[in-house]
């Protein structure tokens, strides 16, 4: 967890939260972008300070064929705008 006062995070510790997330959830189950950055904050009203850098690391693990980004089940980039996005662990095929 981060100091509430900042709403700065190591990319890596951002990267480390949206795994261990991952973890905890049965195969094939997505979370949201959001439950990253409340996992990383003291205070419960700081958490939207981190989501532009929460989705930016997703964009940058999608990119890297890491995690999926979903709107919808759609494939989409984690910085466009449009909604809600879901990131989910790939397919072992969908990594090659």
């Amino acid at each position: 967890m981060i100091d509430s006062s900042r709403a700065v995070v190591a990319n890596e510790a951002v990267e480390a939260q949206i795994f261990e997330l991952l973890a905890r959830r049965a195969p094939g189950a997505s979370i949201c972008p959001s439950e990253v950055a409340r996992a990383l904050v003291s205070a419960p009203s700081n958490w939207r300070a981190l989501m532009p850098q929460v989705r930016e690391v997703a964009q940058e693990l999608a990119r890297r064929r890491r995690v999926l980004v979903t709107r919808k089940g759609d494939r989409v980039d984690a910085m466009d705008r449009g909604g809600p996005i879901r990131l989910t662990l790939p397919f072992e095929k969908e990594r090659k």
